[in-house]
């Protein structure tokens, strides 16, 4: 799976993404050959509660040269170069008509920052300051920036659905609207991309699975104008997926409900397979969990992520290459992600239909026969303990905390009790799936 992620990460790593344009449109082309995307357009100035669509912005070439007509800084060398979102601009300005329109990082002084400025018209670049530090200052530079910022355009948006027996639904929404950067772009759209090519193979689905790929914010905020009223009601589970392909040990922001279902997952299965990790409490900052968790929808989203955005130095800057991120790590956060859902779709409350006393496993092939045998020996305990609190008060996550049993070990036993007509399962979300 690495070398597939790697490939489409070489791919997208060029384009130049915003809240809109066509670096979208062609980064969800390349998506939709791994996840069956249903591509929308949003009409810019388009009103979702207090926000408005902005304006398209396209960008194709932007430039500083000296008197000499050498590029000192170009924007097809590095995307980043130019400040997101920069109206166009054609002129020629003195060092101390330009210096305003720079933006560096003075402590960082080898990386370009990545700015934006979406809600107010302005341009500029972004240098790294060592570059800034060798500008003439009794130069005439030549500064042109050749972009458009489209009223009648649009935001594009991609939207995939795997139907399953519920419309009880699970989110998993990520962003695309970055320009080149490895960990805090790519590796979100990425994971989500291929959790979606590696779940579609399961040919059974307790719950229906929406993958969103949006805009940070203004996309997020779209979303809920048109289905918040539905998530309200339907929505279990959900995760922003940012911040997933690095080295380091996984992170889990929970919700603002802060014991919502995602939670209680996450952590469980985090402390069952890693050694190392953090749950943090939810905070209003971020990304679009707080949109998803904002007071009016207060919705089950939490993020599970590597190292969290601007925890690391090179966060939001050229530094967030393809050099800092790790493609085994990304295939190891697709699994993880996988193990979450597969505990979404086995966590329910069960009922022992045999309560009185123990039943009689051994006639039921459930139990050695010669006494204790150690190849046995977890198996029994497992049934033990699910027998014992399956009356229709604990879940599986309940059962696999007080039993101290892994979820992984407990869940083919319980398939194994209901199988032979021991158990039953008093479904938490939704009513008993059709043929239940």
């Amino acid at each position: 799976m690495k070398n597939r992620i790697e490939y489409y990460f070489d791919r997208l790593w060029p384009i130049t993404r915003s809240l809109t344009g066509n670096g979208n449109r062609e980064s969800l082309e390349i998506i939709s050959e791994i996840v069956d995307l249903d591509i929308n357009e949003v009409p810019c100035g388009k009103k979702c509660f207090d926000w408005n669509v902005p304006s398209e912005w396209n960008i194709n070439e932007a430039w500083i040269k000296d008197s000499k007509g050498n590029k000192i800084v170009d924007f097809k060398e590095n995307n980043l170069h130019v400040l997101g979102y920069s109206e166009p601009f054609r002129g020629k300005l003195s060092y101390d008509e330009l210096k305003p329109q720079l933006y560096t990082l003075p402590d960082q002084p080898e990386l370009i920052p990545y700015l934006t400025s979406y809600y107010k018209r302005r341009w500029g670049f972004c240098l790294s300051h060592n570059q800034f530090l060798e500008l003439d200052k009794n130069e005439i530079y030549d500064v042109f920036i050749d972009s458009s910022l489209d009223d009648q355009g649009s935001m594009t948006i991609g939207e995939a659905i795997l139907k399953g027996e519920s419309e009880k639904e699970v989110l998993l929404s990520t962003y695309i609207c970055h320009p080149s950067m490895a960990n805090n772009e790519l590796s979100g759209p990425l994971v989500s991309a291929f959790i979606y090519n590696q779940l579609k193979k399961e040919t059974r689905l307790k719950y229906t699975y929406r993958f969103l790929f949006v805009p940070e914010t203004i996309g997020s905020i779209y979303s809920l104008s048109v289905l918040g009223d539905f998530w309200k009601k339907n929505l279990i589970a959900g995760f922003v997926i940012t911040c997933i392909g690095d080295k380091g040990n996984f992170t889990y922001k929970r919700s603002r409900r802060g014991d919502s279902l995602p939670d209680r997952v996450v952590e469980i299965i985090l402390s069952q397979t890693e050694k190392d990790y953090k749950i943090l409490d939810f905070f209003p900052s971020g990304s679009d969990e707080r949109q998803y968790c904002s007071p009016g929808f207060n919705l089950p989203v939490g993020s599970l992520m590597r190292t969290m955005y601007g925890k690391y130095p090179e966060y939001h800057t050229s530094g967030d290459n393809k050099d800092f991120i790790s493609f085994e790590a990304i295939e190891k956060s697709v699994e993880k992600y996988l193990e979450v859902i597969e505990l979404i779709e086995n966590n329910e409350k069960y009922i022992n239909k045999m309560p009185y006393c123990e039943p009689q496993l051994g006639k039921r092939g459930l139990y050695p026969t010669l006494g204790s045998q150690k190849g046995t020996e977890d198996f029994v305990k497992a049934m033990m303990w699910i027998l014992n609190l399956s009356d229709g008060e604990n879940d599986l996550i309940e059962i696999s905390t007080r039993s101290k049993i892994t979820v992984m070990e407990l869940m083919p036993v319980v398939e194994e009790l209901i199988n032979k007509g021991i158990l039953e399962i008093k479904y938490l979300n939704k009513e008993p799936l059709k043929g239940s």
